[in-house]
């Protein structure tokens, strides 16, 4: 199972044990709860499209989940980002270009 690590300093450690009675539990906690709603997400995703397309839903949680990223219906953020910034790279190529026969209508 992963696991991810944070570092505080000693003043932000000190400012969560402010508001949080164990700042181990509230990161665990923040963190489990937020995986937990990406993944009911991606399950509703999933199975509507699944249910649209005809295709067979796998029996768990953790199958729908595996089986969305293998299909490409769901993606990492980071894949996400790089797909996003990519078609914005290529907009604006295609804008330099039209600016470029614009100018020169040779």
């Amino acid at each position: 199972m992963p696991n991810i690590t944070i570092t505080l300093t000693d003043t932000q450690l000190k400012g969560l044990e402010y508001a949080a009675l164990s700042p181990q539990d509230w990161a665990d906690n923040v963190v489990t709860n937020r995986a937990k709603i990406a993944n009911d997400e991606i399950i509703s995703m999933y199975t509507t499209r699944a249910l649209d397309e005809g295709v067979a839903i796998p029996a768990t949680r953790e199958l729908i989940v595996a089986d969305a990223f293998t299909r490409g219906w769901a993606k990492t953020a980071e894949q996400v980002n790089a797909e996003a910034e990519a078609a914005m790279e290529a907009m604006a190529a295609e804008a330099a270009t039209e600016a470029a026969a614009e100018a020169d209508p040779e």
